[in-house]
C-alpha cells in the first residue's frame, strides 16, 4: 500500500551486472520485496521512481545490467526489505556489485529545527554477487578505492603498496575463514549486505 507521511525518502542506487541466461521474470522475482514494498503488484508497475528525473528500475537487456536509480517512501522496515531483495540478487547476478541505500528524513525542517537537533538521515551499502568471494572482492575494491583516495593527500601513490598489501591481507584472512566455515556445514548467508552511518545530507545520486 502506499506509505503516506513515511518518515523517509528512502533512495536505491546501483548497477547489477546479471547473467546472460536471466530472463525478465527472474528479475522480477528477485526484486519482488521491492515492489511489493512500493505497494505494487508487478515490477513495472513500481519501476518509476518517486522523482521523475530518476530513471527508477530498468534492466538494459543489451548490456545485460539492472540498473537502480529508485526512490521510495518508507520506513526502517526497508532495511530488511533490501536485505530480502539481496538475497534474490545473488540469485542471477553475474559478479559482484554494491547497492547504496540512502534515508533521508522527511519531517526534518533544517531552518524551524532547533540547533541541537539534526536529521535522522542514514545510509547503508549492500553487496551482491553470485558468490561470496565475488562479494568480497567487491567489499575489497571499494575499500582500497577509499582508503587511496583519503590517503593521496598526504603520500604519493608509489607509497601505499603496503597499505593495500594490508587489506588484501585481511580479505584473504575473512575469505579463508569463510572458506572453513563453509566446510564445517555452516554457510554464510551471502548477501554481504552492511551499513554505516554516513555524516551530512546527501544528495540523491542521478545519472
Amino acid at each position: 500500500m502506499t506509505r503516506y507521511n513515511a518518515p523517509f525518502e528512502i533512495h536505491v542506487h546501483g548497477d547489477v551486472p546479471l547473467r546472460e541466461d536471466v530472463a525478465y521474470a527472474q528479475i522480477q522475482d528477485a526484486l519482488k520485496p521491492l515492489w511489493q514494498y512500493a505497494g505494487a503488484r508487478s515490477l513495472a508497475a513500481a519501476a518509476e521512481s518517486a522523482y521523475e528525473d530518476e530513471p527508477g528500475i530498468r534492466f538494459d537487456a543489451q548490456e545485460h545490467v539492472l540498473q537502480m536509480c529508485w526512490t521510495v517512501p518508507g520506513d526502517e522496515d526497508f532495511r530488511q526489505v533490501i536485505e530480502e531483495a539481496c538475497m534474490g540478487l545473488n540469485e542471477i547476478a553475474s559478479a559482484g556489485a554494491p547497492i547504496e541505500v540512502s534515508f533521508y528524513d522527511t519531517e526534518f525542517d533544517e531552518e524551524e529545527a532547533p540547533e541541537d537537533e539534526e536529521a535522522r538521515d542514514d545510509f547503508m551499502m549492500c553487496f551482491v554477487g553470485p558468490t561470496p568471494a565475488a562479494i568480497m572482492q567487491v567489499q575489497r575494491d571499494l575499500l582500497v578505492q577509499d582508503v587511496v583516495h583519503i590517503m593521496e593527500r598526504h603520500f604519493d601513490a608509489s607509497e601505499l603498496n603496503d597499505v593495500v598489501a594490508s587489506i588484501d591481507r585481511l580479505f584473504n584472512q575473512r575469505f579463508d575463514a569463510l572458506v572453513n566455515s563453509m566446510q564445517l556445514g555452516r554457510p554464510p548467508r551471502g548477501h554481504g549486505g552492511s551499513s554505516g552511518h554516513g555524516g551530512g545530507r546527501k544528495p540523491r545520486h542521478l545519472h
